[in-house]
């Protein structure tokens, strides 16, 4: 084991590497490339073994992992934002096949406005199309993330593709220390790919079987995979705790921060939980009884365990790093329905956004939160959802504005 400064897409890479990946189906986009660029060098250096092909676009791309993770080869591939979107119509289709490869998705906003920077509507777009999700806040947890997710994919009871996520920019191009494990060990916990009955020899070719007539046999086949969804749970700590035996490191399916005896709690995912820690560590030393639920698995949705933290909580700030529009965040809703009719929850739920588009989260926003949270626990009404944005945005935004109008009209009135 070695102690290196990576950034997140090297510790991504170097999770394919240690994964043993034999195929690397692939497409650029901006912040992935470098996962990409550090594989095919690695490849083309004899570093590494296996192929990596670049495709002519994601779709392409997650057809051909599909494809090959469906024939019996242990398959990884990274995308971006809109290049995940381009390839949703094989997001669906892939897990349909229960064709279990990992895919690194390096979260970023979707246009328009076309931005490079990162939030999680890209992701969140994705979550009910049959992928796992992971998602990390940190540099070391996307290695470790990799290498477990390989073995939820592959697991028998699971057979489902996941989904690793982490920031863009933030986590992407951020270099922290991280701890490669040797390569046999890493290999040892993965484990070979058993592809079961799915593997494929052109002496004896079989049907796949993609299609289905009626609702009947389509319901059948969606519910199974929901039932394996499901059972990745019970896989996800199973492998987790196994990992942190062999490595050291403890990745459970919700991360809690000071959480014990906290009456109020910051809910989020993604590395601005780091921020959050800050800010609980900050709040605490002012006394307040505050902490951090962080759910790692978003797919499947770990609400029992989440119920449990929450349980006698008096309330929660859930800050969504997205927007579904004309609704508010995702995380909010989820939690809401997770948490409906289910006895001594919160009885403050509040909802904030925050961090579009690469927008920071500042340590005085996490406190206005707090205060937020707790003024509504006291007067028992709930707060209406917020966007996290300042006065002096705002007077920015209508700057260019001004200028963009004098630009188009020479200055005239309208």
């Amino acid at each position: 084991m070695k102690r290196i400064l990576l950034t997140g897409n090297g510790a991504a890479a170097w999770g394919a590497r240690l994964a043993c990946a034999d195929y690397v189906p692939a497409f650029p986009i901006t912040p992935q490339t470098e996962i990409i660029e550090t594989l095919a060098d690695w490849i083309d250096n004899g570093e590494m073994p296996g192929r990596l092909v670049t495709l002519d676009s994601e779709h392409s791309m997650i057809t051909a992992a599909g494809a090959a993770a469906a024939t019996g080869v242990r398959v990884f591939s990274a995308t971006s934002s809109q290049g995940l979107l381009y390839g949703m119509e094989m997001l669906y289709t892939v897990a349909g096949w229960r064709a279990p490869f990992v895919l690194v998705n390096v979260s970023r906003g979707l246009a328009s406005p076309i931005t490079l920077e990162p939030d999680h509507n890209d992701i969140l777009a994705a979550r009910d199309c049959g992928f796992l999700q992971i998602h990390c806040a940190t540099c070391q947890e996307v290695l470790d993330s990799v290498l477990i997710a390989y073995r939820l994919s592959e697991a028998s009871s699971v057979r489902l593709p996941v989904i690793v996520n982490l920031d863009g920019f933030y986590l992407s191009f951020t270099r922290e220390p991280v701890q490669i494990p040797d390569l046999k060990a890493a290999a040892a916990f993965v484990g070979a790919f058993d592809a079961e009955d799915i593997r494929f020899r052109a002496s004896a070719p079989t049907s796949q079987a993609m299609a289905v007539l009626g609702g009947s046999p389509y319901s059948y086949f969606r519910y199974e995979t929901h039932l394996a969804a499901l059972q990745a749970l019970d896989a996800y700590e199973t492998i987790a705790s196994e990992f942190e035996e062999k490595f050291g490191r403890n990745h459970p399916a919700v991360e809690t921060y000071r959480c014990d005896d906290a009456e109020m709690l910051f809910f989020m995912i993604g590395c601005f939980a780091t921020k959050a820690k800050v800010a609980v560590d900050r709040l605490r030393e002012a006394g307040w009884k505050i902490g951090l639920v962080r759910p790692r698995l978003i797919r499947p949705y770990p609400a029992e365990a989440i119920r449990t933290i929450l349980r006698g909580k008096h309330g929660v700030a859930v800050i969504d790093q997205n927007l579904s529009m004309g609704f508010g965040g995702v995380l909010h809703s989820e939690l809401a329905s997770a948490l409906y009719g289910q006895p001594d929850m919160p009885h403050i739920l509040a909802s904030f956004i925050g961090g579009l588009g690469g927008r920071d989260i500042s340590t005085e926003e996490f406190f206005e939160i707090a205060t937020t949270l707790k003024r509504a626990i006291v007067s028992g009404e709930t707060p209406a959802p917020r966007l996290l944005y300042t006065e002096d945005e705002l007077k920015q935004i209508e700057k260019l504005q001004l200028i963009a109008h004098v630009e188009r009209t020479g200055g005239e009135r309208e």
